[in-house]
């Protein structure tokens, strides 16, 4: 009941929102043809008529029983119909502000000096209905570019990780890294398909993933194990969980529901051939040389999110192993922990802040608002001997899109440092 009301009022607040930057929309179409000038105004009031069912929807608890590519369009609607709708509101705004100060001055103006400004041939209103529109354009544009191209415009991210005293026996070792992938969002599942086999082209001789699976249930992978078992590699498949795979976001009946829940995530990983890594290890040994994998629950320093982890109980049994590769969700358990008291971990692996699925990335310059909160947040990171590589996600949570932050399939290989 509480979350209807809140919905309700959501709603009310939209609909002044949109009726207030009707005013604007209805002002630039006046000047399109008679075709366009209806489209425009058909679009604007079916995009509200479609939010506000998806609201209902979510709200209902509907949207369980809707289809996959369903519930991705009315999540992309959000973001693509409410930010130009915020850009008209503004412009909207302006003009008000603009005609009040015109009829303030015309005052203490004497009539004949009262004449309308023109921009370019155009009387300045109509000047701020045409920029308003081009302005809402833009996120329409980009935000449909994100969903259509971005969200599965897989790249595969090459690096080489030096690793101090690395034994010969490693060296060349091949690590493909998945992380967030996510399966309640996905809707093109042939893309997601096209993804796996883009990574095992690469011929990894290990595969880790870094966490979270799924959105919140386990009956996610109900279309998608199929896919994912494919990934296979001579010296394993490895995983660990991320924050969202303990079903901590959504309501259960019980917290033994929420418990099995945890059970079936993890089974479907072991029949998937996965190995997952709950506070412990793997030693591999080669020419009497070992190199550990280790692999702990989330932990992470940001006080939003759990500390399932244990590092000191997943790292017993390592002290010979030449060589120790850590996989942890969130990234700001390296700096947090990681540094400061396992200074013998020579790499972790993560993943978790999806590069907010939005940013600048050119030559060696990148930017994304998740920079705002994790000071590692993509790409390769070192502190002296220790690395930390972030993974950019493979999938995609709430916006069913990226845009500047693709999604990646990262490929490491050991050296000698």
């Amino acid at each position: 009941m509480r979350r209807m009301s809140i919905v309700i009022v959501l709603i009310v607040i939209y609909l002044i929102l949109d009726i207030y930057a009707f005013q604007l929309v209805k002002h630039a179409a006046a000047s399109y043809s008679q075709f366009w000038s209806r489209a425009v105004i058909i679009g604007f009031w079916t995009s509200s008529v479609l939010l506000i069912s998806g609201l209902l929807m979510f709200t209902t608890g509907a949207f369980m029983y809707t289809p996959r590519w369903l519930r991705a369009f009315f999540q992309a609607l959000t973001i693509i119909v409410i930010l130009p709708k915020l850009f008209l509101a503004l412009f909207a705004f302006i003009d008000d502000v603009v005609r009040l100060g015109k009829w303030v001055a015309s005052l203490f103006d004497k009539p004949e000096n009262n004449v309308t400004e023109t921009k370019n041939g155009i009387s300045r209103g109509e000047f701020i209905a045409q920029a308003g529109m081009v302005a809402a354009a833009i996120p329409i544009v980009a935000g449909s570019y994100s969903v259509l191209s971005g969200a599965h415009d897989y790249r595969v991210r090459h690096r080489k990780i030096p690793i101090k005293n690395l034994p010969s026996s490693f060296e060349g070792l091949r690590i493909a890294q998945l992380s967030d992938i996510h399966s309640g969002s996905f809707w093109n599942k042939r893309a997601v398909q096209g993804g796996v086999e883009m990574l095992l082209t690469q011929k990894p001789d290990m595969i880790f993933f870094t966490g979270d699976l799924v959105n919140d249930r386990a009956t996610e992978m109900r279309d998608y194990g199929e896919v994912f078992n494919k990934l296979k590699a001579p010296m394993g498949v490895f995983s660990t969980l991320g924050n969202h795979d303990y079903g901590d976001y959504v309501h259960w009946e019980s917290e033994a529901a929420k418990r099995k829940n945890l059970q079936d995530l993890l089974q479907i990983e072991r029949n998937m051939g996965w190995k997952p890594l709950m506070d412990e290890n793997v030693i591999f040994s080669e020419s009497g040389d070992k190199l550990a994998v280790i692999g702990i629950q989330n932990w992470s320093a940001k006080a939003r999110f759990p500390k399932h982890g244990n590092l000191a109980k997943a790292v017993q049994g390592t002290e010979d192993a030449a060589v120790k590769l850590l996989l942890s969700h969130d990234p700001s358990h390296w700096r947090a922990q990681v540094l400061p008291q396992f200074g013998d971990i020579d790499l972790m692996l993560a993943g978790h802040t999806h590069g907010a699925q939005f940013g600048i990335e050119t030559g060696n310059y990148r930017w994304s608002p998740v920079s705002m909160m994790y000071e590692e947040w993509a790409d390769l990171y070192q502190e002296n001997d220790q690395y930390l590589y972030v993974n950019r996600g493979f999938g995609y949570l709430g916006f069913p899109g990226r845009l500047g932050i693709l999604p990646e399939i990262t490929i490491l290989e050991l050296c000698r440092g």
